[in-house]
């Protein structure tokens, strides 16, 4: 009997680890369907550096123009640069007041899309901004994979988030993200019809 005891304890050491970390590891189908543009937050949970940089270093993986990584992140997490950033995101001040980090999304100008200096074709900049928006998509996936929640504010002063994280010049700046976690469970919006959006030939 005390062998028999012995070898569950020892199963149950091998089993639970990997049932825990099944249920901390949800399926891409899952991280699209439950992510959600999150305006209000729980205060009572806060996010580390550690983790924000756990989520940066996945984001780093994200696809752009001949590599050249022209996405940059300005993080607020110390109470002083949060209130700050709070100030400068207009209407959505309220909804991202309890957010225990804010993400300043950038690009360098003259990278992607660019050859030599010179416009590779008519877009020119706006590859560096395709380029952000593929590394902010990352994001948000890989945030909501480890279970935290988002939101992209385009409302937001750039003069003034430039002055505050000494942004470079040659950096526009394109978008303030909030992340933590959801108070309350959002509701699903509408999406349009598949054949509003998609044309096969």
């Amino acid at each position: 009997m005390k062998r028999l005891f012995l070898l569950t304890a020892l199963a149950a050491l091998f089993i639970l680890p990997s049932v825990a970390q099944e249920k901390k590891s949800p399926s891409f189908d899952e991280v699209l369907t439950t992510r959600r543009s999150i305006r209000s937050y729980d205060a009572t949970k806060k996010i580390s550096e550690a983790e924000v940089r756990t989520l940066l270093t996945a984001v780093q993986e994200a696809p752009s123009w001949a590599n050249q990584q022209p996405t940059k992140y300005y993080v607020a997490i110390s109470p002083e640069k949060l209130a700050a950033v709070q100030d400068l995101v207009g209407g959505n001040k309220q909804r991202i007041q309890d957010a225990p980090v804010l993400i300043v999304s950038t690009f360098e100008r003259g990278k992607s899309g660019f050859f030599r200096g010179n416009p590779s074709n008519e877009v020119g900049d706006g590859w560096g901004a395709y380029d952000n928006g593929l590394s902010n998509c990352y994001l948000i996936l890989k945030a909501r994979a480890m279970g935290f929640d988002t939101l992209i504010m385009g409302m937001r002063e750039a003069d003034k988030l430039r002055a505050l994280f000494s942004i470079p010049d040659n950096e526009t700046v394109m978008a303030v993200i909030a992340l933590g976690y959801r108070k309350g469970q959002p509701v699903q919006p509408r999406h349009r019809q598949l054949d509003d959006v998609v044309k096969f030939y």
